[in-house]
């Protein structure tokens, strides 16, 4: 099976307002456009791993790996060689795991942790959660002994949680596994490649004998290839299909897929030799990052490149040179009836941008500027622009360079126009996020971002929301919390917007609520200068429409305690108000009243500002359901200050009194 298969993000919900005050919603594409547009991506929501499984052909030694696991506080260490689908066993051997009828146990984790750089939080595991940990891409033995002295903490934490964590070795470093590992450890061996084959073109639902897949060339790539290539052979077969270009019988469509996998760095390296004049290459490369456009467009486009590559035009006027109708015959580009263009041979345009971006590494700045401006042609729909934005970051994180896309996510951030979040910059970000070599510098570049925020662009930290909402959030959701709090204090409505998401994210899940709870109390704690924005997060965070259910009371504690203890004492109206209203709403709430008043510590400023906040709330309407809580309110403010449970007098103190 493939190490990354092709993933499904989860479609976003409905907008929703979870509380008082305005709502926030992102506009831009679809939150399923990786997988519409056929791109591998390290998420592993639970959506992934369904579509996985249905993939999925287990190799050699996968039942050992899974029988070691099955005890709660396991660690597996697998090991294998490249290609042999080690990530993907990894990650079904937690699939397994925390299934009941096709559903997760309840409140578990599924995450993927940090192979190398500082944790930002602690992993404070729990009870039946699973991690992933993926060193397969450590090449150095000094970095492989860090990353072992960090799996040692690691293995500890989640063996006394009874947690469960497989870990992806590094090929050829067998020699420096530690010997208190290798009782963990299991070797993987090579499933039969014309399984995996198979498998994926059934779930594509294509129609075939075993006789199809007989031929000696097949087998060769079966036995030879890694599982990913075989995954995108079966995807090339399905393209030639669902293209209706290349025939009606499998037969046909395989043949076009085992040339386009075997012969097309070929065929572009011979055609790039033949065609030697800048016009020509440009036209190639343009129609190569713009296929699917509209001719006009890649004209436009492949002008603007001539232009960045600084080519002198030609002295006649357009009207004496070679018409764009010839050139593309030429080239053996094709124009549909719609009018777009594309390349006559299955997986051509992939082959050109590849062959461009290896052997023209003078050029590349010059490729980042020109995506930059051209990706932003009129004449293109979003569907062409997200095509663009994924053909450039793909080339340049192969080669080596994720700073270039991350220039365009700043620079299409730093001028959106019209909507409140460029789709190019977010589709960029994301596509960043995912990638398994580069996952983690793009994590680290947002981090530096939001840390410097006096520098941070408006449209920018809108991106960096919307990525920490829609992608960050399901891989790393601590590092989330991280990012949008930064984003959250700054000033504002772009922190207003990320203080929303923020605030949502955390109340969905009790452990990211506590661990928000904790780190704003903390800096609020270190930082008391600049106290303020985080006790307004704080309090935010603590009203009752915004806890989980049922209220962690311990967390909202130590939240309350935070509060109390500092001014703006005007930050506690609304916060108080609110659990007052949730008591009157159902009885069941009232430990909150207890709660809040504990959390002063018996310090009289507080204990008289929680009650003249009551006296407010309660009114003179005297409305019976208000009217208990408060009296009750009082008993317990009472109790803490004069260490007496009963009021002569339960009504409002005068504001004298309440001084």
């Amino acid at each position: 099976m493939t190490e990354r298969d092709h993933v499904t993000v989860n479609d976003p919900r409905a907008p929703v307002n979870n509380g008082e005050g305005h709502q926030y919603v992102f506009y831009g594409i679809g939150a399923d456009w990786m997988i519409r547009k056929g791109v591998e991506s390290l998420r592993i929501t639970r959506e992934d791993r369904v579509r996985l499984a249905d993939r999925f052909v287990p190799p050699v030694g996968y039942r050992v790996a899974a029988d070691r696991l099955e005890k709660p506080g396991s660690v597996v260490l697998l090991e294998g060689p490249p290609g042999s689908g080690r990530r993907a066993a990894a990650i079904m051997l937690l699939h397994g795991f925390g299934e009941d009828g096709g559903a997760d146990e309840e409140g578990a984790r599924f995450e993927e942790l940090p192979a190398s750089g500082k944790d930002e939080t602690p992993l404070a595991p729990g009870t039946g959660d699973r991690f992933l940990l993926d060193l397969s891409r450590i090449a150095d033995e000094e970095t492989y002994d860090e990353a072992q002295r960090r799996l040692a903490v690691r293995r500890s934490q989640v063996q006394e949680a009874g947690a469960h964590m497989v870990v992806v070795l590094p090929s050829g470093m067998e020699h420096a596994i530690p010997p208190d590992l290798e009782p963990h450890t299991v070797k993987l061996g090579r499933p039969r490649g014309v399984s995996v084959l198979t498998r994926h073109l059934r779930m594509d639902r294509m129609s075939f004998r075993p006789a199809n897949l007989g031929s000696t060339d097949l087998q060769h790539l079966c036995d030879r290839s890694p599982m990913r290539e075989l995954a995108r052979l079966a995807g090339l077969v399905r393209a030639a299909r669902d293209s209706g270009r290349f025939g009606a019988d499998f037969a046909g469509w395989l043949d076009q897929a085992m040339h386009a996998v075997t012969d097309r760095a070929g065929e572009v390296g011979r055609q790039v030799a033949t065609a030697r004049t800048a016009p020509e290459r440009a036209l190639l490369l343009a129609t190569a990052m713009f296929e699917d456009a509209r001719a006009d467009t890649v004209y436009e486009a492949w002008r603007g490149l001539m232009k960045t590559v600084r080519h002198e035009e030609e002295a006649t006027t357009e009207l004496a040179r070679t018409d764009f109708g010839e050139r593309l015959l030429e080239l053996g580009i094709e124009r549909d009836p719609d009018g777009r263009l594309r390349f006559e041979r299955l997986a051509y345009a992939d082959a050109v941008r590849t062959y461009f971006w290896a052997n023209f590494p003078g050029v590349r700045d010059d490729l980042r500027d020109w995506i930059g401006h051209a990706a932003g042609l009129r004449g293109l729909t979003n569907d062409d622009r997200v095509n663009v934005v994924v053909r450039f970051g793909e080339r340049a994180m192969t080669v080596g360079r994720p700073d270039h896309l991350f220039d365009l996510v700043a620079r299409w951030a730093d001028h959106a126009a019209g909507t409140p979040c460029d789709p190019r910059a977010v589709a960029a970000l994301e596509l960043g996020l995912g990638h398994e070599r580069f996952g983690g510098w793009f994590r680290r570049r947002m981090y530096e971002c939001v840390v410097r925020s006096s520098s941070l662009s408006n449209g920018l930290a809108r991106v960096l929301t919307r990525a920490c909402v829609q992608s960050l959030s399901t891989t790393h959701p601590d590092q989330a919390v991280v990012r949008l709090h930064y984003l959250a204090v700054r000033k504002g409505e772009a922190a207003q917007e990320a203080q929303e998401a923020l605030l949502h994210l955390a109340g969905r899940d009790r452990r990211l609520y506590r661990l928000l709870i904790d780190r704003v109390r903390e800096r609020a704690r270190r930082e008391p200068h600049a106290a303020e924005p985080h006790l307004r997060l704080l309090t935010a965070l603590l009203r009752s429409d915004r806890a989980p259910g049922p209220p962690p009371w311990p967390d909202l504690f130590l939240g309350w305690e935070a509060v109390f203890s500092q001014p703006p004492t005007e930050l506690w109206n609304q916060l108080v108000s609110s659990w007052l209203n949730a008591v009157a709403g159902d009885s069941t709430q009232k430990m909150a009243l207890d709660v809040m008043v504990g959390a002063t510590h018996g310090r009289a400023p507080a204990l008289s500002r929680l009650y003249t906040i009551a006296c407010d709330w309660a009114g003179s309407s005297r409305q019976p359901s208000r009217a208990n809580v408060a009296a009750l309110f009082w008993q317990h403010i009472d109790h803490m200050q004069y260490g007496r449970t009963e009021r002569a007098d339960a009504g409002p103190q005068t504001a004298e009194e309440a001084r």
